[in-house]
């Protein structure tokens, strides 16, 4: 193997050593940010799912188990908890009599732009202290890390949203 490949894959594995600590940084504060917004708080489990109904209003339950890689009975039961605070409503499909639709009420859409705000204001804080370079290698970086993994599981995007990076706040659905 030549030396540069080598270099390269060394560099790659530190890279994702690097964000996967990210990432696990991040995961406890988004969980310390879920529980700190007002309101009743969401568990993670049932924000993914909010996220995944927000990506596609009237979402199919299966779908959502699908994605979620979840059997039917857990998800169900993630819908009454969240039914139960508001922040979701089942609907029948209106194509299938036996199927039942997702969609998130006005409180739950609510609820997850609280969240959002609170993360990005803990992120922005965090840039604030990065020079611009890092900041540009960092908002590049993210692109392309976002290209590969969508590319690599588009099925499931990222937790049902895809973010515009350069746009403030912007947000697609998946």
């Amino acid at each position: 193997m030549p030396a540069s490949d080598f270099a390269s894959r060394r560099s790659s594995r530190e890279a994702a050593r690097s964000a996967g600590g990210v990432a696990e940084l991040l995961d406890l504060m988004w969980e310390r940010t879920g529980q700190a917004t007002a309101g009743a708080p969401a568990s993670p489990s049932q924000l993914r799912l909010m996220y995944l109904v927000e990506s596609e209003e009237g979402v199919r339950m299966r779908v959502v188990c699908e994605q979620l890689a979840a059997a039917p009975p857990s998800v169900s039961r993630l819908c009454d908890r969240l039914q139960a605070i508001g922040f979701l409503e089942r609907l029948p499909c209106p194509t299938s009599g036996r199927e039942v639709t997702l969609r998130l009420t006005a409180a739950g859409r609510t609820h997850l732009r609280h969240i959002r705000e609170r993360r990005e204001t803990v992120l922005r804080q965090a840039m604030d202290a990065m020079s611009d370079a890092e900041r540009h290698a960092l908002a590049e970086g993210l692109a392309g890390l976002h290209a590969q993994l969508v590319a690599a599981r588009g099925d499931i995007g990222t937790s049902g949203v895809k973010r515009e990076v350069g746009v403030p706040g912007g947000t697609s659905a998946a």
